[in-house]
């Protein structure tokens, strides 16, 4: 059978081989309704034969239609064979109709429109038709200069731009600024802290942990200026976009009611106060002839909260661990009449290597809870948390994994990644992905046990994150707000599982697969992190730790600084470069400390 991504639905074999040129003489054959079990626009037949190539799909009037999804299969078929190709009938639709990717454009990567371009190309080859761009400060607003201006933000003609260029590959670019939560690149700025929820402490708190913040993040949801303020963004953006649809954000703001509003949610409870501050941002969208969505985390875990949600607004149910509770969030939504989408994630971010266990799980459930509990799209989101320095081929890896989910909720298990290696990575050796998922699982047996602990309780799973990542930031003295039960989690791990990671990593060093200079570039630097990752990890539980040896890790640490911010520039932008460097900074400062 032919490597596709994403998998067919169905592939029949039939008379022989034909000849390679058969895929050039391709004709099209509208039908009122392909014979085939889905109403999705993106339902197509192919027939393969002596004759040519026929493609059967409904007429439709935009480019995401059966015909063109067809041609992305036809055009896999060319990379996959040589002079001949086997005669088959191909007959294939979509799980979800709306298969999405969101991508991290604040947290320090704001990529270059050429790197922009790559990933749309790459999404319509896979069949992926919905593309996001998280912002926070990363749009050149007018007027608000000082927030954005050494971001090397996104302009207004460069957001119309690749609108267009989306819209010609059968992708619908759509608009996604948080509009609630997450501002605090805008709040820390004198001239906006009068927005602000607090500028004091509160607890960033969650269904399964707690964590003490200082400083602001919320827009106050009380004060008028607010959705002033919101008007003017939302005013600025919307008109970049011919997507109907916008994500307001509005996640995780736990601060409200910490601060200014605190005296709204004693009086009306805190459900009341965050979805009038909701839906005041909701009709700002309509208001712009579009519909909004919005990240459903903080409605789903207040019952007295999804009654108050705007009828229109589409709920984006997100989590992203094997556990994330798809299914019953969806169920949720679509019994108070809203649509539901299932959002799991990559798992790239605080990780260096990926995640492989935990991703692969987290997208294989939202697929298979989200079709079968109505969610109507499916979006894999690639987050940039603390420096956004995940290499882009981890994130890739993860994405045409997910491609494939979307695609084929019905039967996930027999996803094979070695077709992410030849058409998300070009790699005829088909090897690259295996020794990803490989690569993302060196540190797998440390993540079910150093998660975050309380004292004289068990080993938890890591969540989140993985451990090199982890005990990469954690400094060696615990610092103001120091998190004790990550550093008790960690502390906790044995030596003999640091010493099998520093070995697993240098295995894996010596078996990477050859794809390209620049993803080779990616990889190798991608090892080099983690390889010094596990080994201060091992030293500095094994003694080996003196000043010449931490000076030696320091050294290692510049090389590896120098080597980021040279590839860093290959696909982003230089606003965000700095911050994403003082992470490791701190790190240098650790190791050089007296």
């Amino acid at each position: 059978m032919p490597l596709l991504l994403p998998r067919p639905k169905r592939i029949t074999l039939t008379r022989g081989v034909v000849d390679r040129t058969v895929l050039d003489k391709v004709r099209w054959e509208e039908t009122p309704r392909v014979d085939l079990p889905s109403d999705s626009a993106g339902a197509h037949r192919i027939v393969i034969s002596a004759h040519g190539t026929r493609i059967q799909a409904e007429p439709a009037a935009d480019f995401d239609n059966g015909f063109t999804r067809a041609q992305c299969t036809i055009d896999q078929l060319k990379v996959a064979y040589g002079a001949d190709v086997p005669a088959m009938v191909i007959e294939d639709w979509p799980s979800f109709a709306t298969r999405g990717l969101m991508l991290d454009v604040s947290r320090d990567r704001v990529p270059t429109i050429e790197q922009l371009e790559s990933i749309a190309d790459f999404m319509e080859s896979v069949k992926l038709n919905h593309l996001q761009l998280y912002t926070e400060h990363t749009y050149r607003y007018a007027g608000h200069e000082e927030v954005w201006r050494e971001w090397s933000p996104l302009t207004p003609g460069e957001v119309k731009h690749f609108d267009i260029y989306c819209a010609a590959r059968g992708i619908q670019l759509s608009a996604n600024q948080n509009c609630f939560g997450h501002l605090a690149k805008w709040l820390n700025h004198p001239k906006y802290q009068h927005l602000a929820e607090t500028l004091g402490d509160w607890v960033f708190q969650n269904e399964t942990e707690a964590f003490p913040r200082s400083g602001p993040f919320s827009l106050c949801p009380t004060d008028p200026r607010s959705i002033e303020f919101v008007k003017d963004l939302l005013g600025q953006l919307l008109p970049c976009f011919y997507s109907p649809l916008v994500n307001i954000g509005c996640d995780e703001t736990f601060d409200v009611g910490w601060g200014r509003s605190k005296q709204a949610v004693a009086e009306r409870g805190r459900s009341a106060v965050y979805m009038d501050f909701v839906k005041q941002i909701s009709d700002v969208v309509k208001s712009h002839d579009k519909r909004p969505m919005f990240w459903a985390d903080i409605a789903l875990t207040d019952p007295k909260s999804i009654p108050l949600i705007p009828k229109e607004m589409i709920g984006l149910a997100w989590g992203y661990e094997p556990d994330a509770k798809f299914g019953e969030w969806c169920s949720q939504l679509r019994d108070a009449g809203h649509e539901a989408w299932v959002c799991p994630g990559t798992s790239s971010w605080r990780s260096i290597t990926g995640r492989t266990d935990e991703r692969r799980a987290n997208i294989r459930r939202a697929a298979r809870e989200g079709a079968a509990n109505g969610a109507t799209g499916f979006l894999i989101t690639d987050w940039g948390d603390s420096g956004h320095h995940q290499q882009w081929p981890i994130a890739l890896h993860a994405i045409a994994e997910a491609a494939d989910a979307a695609w084929n909720a019905d039967e996930l298990e027999t996803y094979d990644p070695r077709a992410a290696s030849l058409h998300a990575f070009g790699d005829k050796s088909l090897k690259v992905a295996t020794w990803l998922d490989e690569l993302g699982n060196a540190d797998a047996a440390m993540r079910l046990r150093g998660g975050r602990v309380s004292e004289g309780q068990t080993p938890t799973h890591l969540r989140n994150s993985s451990v090199l990542f982890c005990d990469l930031h954690m400094p060696d003295r615990p610092a103001k707000n120091d998190d004790d039960k990550l550093r008790r989690g960690l502390t906790s791990l044995p030596v003999e599982l640091w010493e099998q990671t520093v070995n697993r990593i240098h295995e894996l060093a010596n078996s990477r697969p050859s794809v390209g200079e620049q993803i080779d570039a990616e990889l190798s630097h991608t090892l080099d992190v983690a390889c010094f990752a596990a080994v201060r990890g091992l030293w500095r539980r094994t003694g080996k730790y003196s000043t010449k040896e931490r000076g030696d890790l320091a050294n290692w640490l510049r090389t590896i600084i120098d080597r980021h911010r040279g590839l860093w520039l290959r696909r982003s932008r230089p606003g965000g470069l700095q911050d994403s460097c003082s992470f490791y900074e701190r790190i240098l400062q650790d190791l050089e400390a007296p």
